[in-house]
Formats: structure tokens, sequence, C-alpha cells
């Protein structure tokens, strides 16, 4: 297509002859094409209009592919959060546990090994260290005060391992703040293992070799066993734990089915061991405004409370002790496990003066209702009898003196609901059983006695004497490391 200009004259006498005259002044276009250049001319046009097209395509395409990418490693990505494999369902508290043959018509059910991880106990406070089997229906709570030394600590969680009181109860650890509680937290973890050890090393024993087993201060497994029942509850101690309860369950049964079935089926059976510290169960120190300095054998009566109250309906019977004072030596509920549940059993202290009545604080047992409502007694009792004495004897007040008239108060007694019994003996000194002598003999009348007491002048040399007891057993010391 090309444009030409033709002169003016020649263009008006050609537009007169299609329409009416004009009078132009200037140049008119006039449109010729040429048809040779078509071909050339059509090809332009394509190519121009052509590649916006082909460029959209092609930027479609590539964010449709970019999408459909996305869109895969979403998917990926949640399938693979979504994903549990096999392990994620053993906890640190709880493993599987393995079943392994005693008899023909028995079995032992027990863990291979505990793991040294804590978590919360109860909502969201203390530190659980071992995770029981089940449900307990007792609890001991061993208040530790700061003067103890790791050695009568080690002793006192080692007694209770062995002696059977860990098979019957949730034992927990009460501490007056949190770095007394993490200076003995690797004691009761290395006590653990040495527990978990002895279940193995004992279970392991053919049933020829008796000879570890026969004498009383060796370690019996046996105070452990229990039979399988399907209807025990779940420790109420830290995270429930569904999963690894259903697998026990079929591993259960399976090795059930292969041993004939049957009830002669044993389950090992252990409790809780936990700890908390006064500033959780206390955090305000309620009986800082009374008196000057508030040990913890004055304030884990304000502690108490806080902690029963929350699991009252979980334990038939508690006991309380000090860690300092006391150790235990067999089952220290003996005396009340028959009695109803607002008794409260005490024994009897040492006092020149015979017409007046004494009571031990370390050691206080009895059903779960009586002791509660002792707890919650002692915190308005204790406050009292501060502001009764002058300034100057703030600092003497004594929970054994304020039990004792706590006691001797037959208006409280019922006041409170509460029944007391009170021993006529006293808790004895391990230096009067055992005397200067380390024969079997005054061994075996330790372990006559449920509880005893370290004694105000000896202790080092009874916690070396009934360790070296301990150690003498081969099978026993092998798993001890001060042995």
């Amino acid at each position: 297509m090309g444009f030409f200009t033709m002169p003016n004259s020649k263009a008006k006498s050609k537009a007169t002859t299609s329409t009416s005259n004009n009078n132009h002044n200037g140049m008119d276009f006039l449109l010729v094409f040429f048809p040779q250049d078509n071909n050339n001319n059509n090809t332009k046009f394509n190519l121009c209009s052509s590649n916006p097209n082909n460029l959209i395509l092609s930027k479609t395409q590539f964010t449709i592919s970019i999408c459909v990418l996305f869109l895969f490693f979403t998917l990926l990505i949640f399938t693979l959060s979504n994903f549990e494999p096999s392990f994620s369902n053993i906890t640190p508290t709880l493993q599987k546990p393995l079943i392994i043959r005693k008899s023909k018509t028995q079995n032992l059910l027990f863990p291979k090994k505990h793991l040294s991880t804590t978590s919360h106990a109860l909502q969201r406070m203390g530190t659980l260290y071992r995770r029981g089997t089940r449900s307990m229906l007792d609890l001991m709570i061993c208040h530790v005060a700061d003067e103890t030394v790791e050695h009568d600590f080690r002793l006192f969680l080692r007694l209770i391992h062995r002696c059977g009181v860990t098979a019957k109860n949730d034992v927990v650890f009460l501490f007056s703040s949190p770095s007394t509680s993490s200076t003995f937290a690797h004691v009761i973890q290395q006590e653990n293992n040495a527990f978990s050890s002895l279940v193995t090393l004992h279970s392991e024993l053919p049933n020829s070799t008796t000879r570890f087993t026969k004498s009383e201060v060796s370690f019996d497994l046996t105070r452990f066993y229990s039979k399988k029942e399907s209807e025990k509850m779940e420790s109420i101690w830290g995270k429930r734990i569904r999963s690894n309860l259903s697998k026990v369950e079929e591993g259960e049964s399976e090795m059930a089915g292969m041993n004939g079935g049957g009830g002669g089926e044993l389950v090992l059976s252990y409790g809780s061991v936990l700890s908390f510290d006064a500033t959780e169960l206390d955090p305000e120190n309620s009986l800082a405004g009374f008196l000057e300095r508030v040990p913890l054998s004055l304030r884990r009566w304000a502690c108490y409370p806080m902690l029963l109250g929350r699991v009252k309906r979980n334990f038939k019977h508690v006991v309380l002790v000090d860690v300092k004072n006391a150790l235990i030596m067999k089952d220290p509920l003996g005396r009340v496990r028959n009695r109803s549940p607002e008794s409260v059993f005490l024994f009897n202290k040492k006092n020149s003066d015979k017409t007046r009545l004494r009571v031990n604080s370390e050691v206080v047992t009895g059903g779960a209702r009586g002791v509660r409502r002792l707890c919650n007694v002692m915190p308005v009792e204790i406050v009292r009898a501060a502001m009764q004495h002058n300034n100057k004897k703030k600092n003497s007040v004594s929970d054994s003196e304020i039990l004792s008239q706590l006691v001797g108060n037959k208006f409280m007694w019922k006041k409170n609901n509460i029944n007391f019994i009170i021993s006529t003996e006293s808790i004895p000194e391990a230096s009067s059983l055992v005397g200067r002598n380390s024969g079997t003999a005054n061994a075996t009348s330790l372990l006559n006695h449920a509880i005893i007491q370290h004694g105000t002048s000896n202790n080092h040399n009874i916690s070396s004497f009934i360790n070296k007891e301990i150690c003498s057993f081969v099978l026993d010391s092998s798993v001890y490391r001060d042995c």
C-alpha cells in the first residue's frame, strides 16, 4: 500500500462527477493498493498479532505448573506431619514392658530399663522421676529437711525400695526449695535405676538359686508380684498414656496364649516416685508472718492441705515421715490398714515427765481422711501457739508439742472428727538394736521393727552398718555404686 499526491485541479474535476463542487486549497490524499505486497504485509500482521498470544499462553502454563508444584509439596508435608512411626508411642516414664516366662504357669511383667527423664507430676507442679505401673491405694509423703545429708537420703530411699514400700505406695518427697530438690534429683534417679537392675537380676535367677533370697536382708522380688487385673487404674501422676497401655495388654494376651492362658500370670507392680517443693504447695509461706524463721518441719503442715486436697479421692492411707530422722524397714501401715478412714496412728515419744503426753511428729500414719483433717488443723494450731509466745520465744515453737497438745484435747478430737490412736511404744533407736557388734542377729533385730530412728549421736555408724549388710550379698551389691 502506498500514498501518492495529485494536482488539485484533477482532483477537483473528478470530485464534481460524484459529488458537489468543493473549493479546496492544498493537497488531497489518495490511497492506492498494490496487490504484489499482500503476502508480506499479511505476514507482518500475523507476526505482530500472534506474539502477544504466545507470550500470554506460556505465562499461563508456567503459573499453572507452579501452582501444581506448590499443591504437591503442601500435600507431601501434611502427610509427613501426620505420620506416626512405631517408636512415637514410647514415653520416657513408662516403657513397653517385657514378659518373661517364670514357670509353666506363671510369668513376670517388668520393664527392661528406667530412663532418667523427668516431667511434671501433677497439674504442672512437682517432678515425676518414675511413673508407677498403676494407681496405688497408699501414699507416703517424706519431707527432707535442709540439713539432711546425701548419704542419709540415699539410704532412706534404698530401704523403701528394698523393703517393698514402693510396691504398695506412691512416694512423694517434699523439699524446702527448688535448689534442694535439684541437689537430690540425681540420687533419686540412681536408686530408681538400681531398683530396675535388681528386678532384672532377680527375675533371671533359676528356681534352684535361693541363697540370695532366703535371707531377710536380701532383696525379695515376690513383694512386687501382683496378679494382672484389667480394672486396675492408671497412675494419677504425670500424663496419661493410653496407647502404651493398649500395647501392654496386647503383649500380655499374646504371652498368655503362648503359655496356655490362665490365671497364673503375675505382673510387676510398683508405685510412682515424685517430688514437690514448698514454694509450689505453699507459695506465700503462710506461716512467715507469725514466725521469724519457718523450718520445713513446720512449713510442711501448710503444704499438706494443698497436696492431699487434690488427691483426696485417690488414696486410702497416708504416711508422713521425716527422712532425716527415720528409716522405714517394713510396711509402716500394718497397724492402720484395718482401721477406719478417720484413724490417725501416732507413736509415743520418750519423755522424762511421765505425767505429760508427748507424741512423735516424725512419723504419722493413718486413713487418708483422718490424716487430711489433721493436716488442715495443724497450721491453725501452729499460728495459735506462735501468737501465745512472746517475741523472744517465737522460734521455739515445735510441731511435736503442738501435736501433743492437739491429741490431749478430747474436744478437738470430736470437733474435727479425728480418731487418734496413741501407741504405748516409742520408735526404737537403731543404736539400741545394733549395739557395738554387727552380727547377723543384730541385723535381724532391725527388721523386727517397721520404723527405726537414726538417733542423735551415731547416724553415720548406723547408716554404714545397714549399707554394709546390703552390700554383703553378691547379687545385690552388683547394682550399687557404693558397695
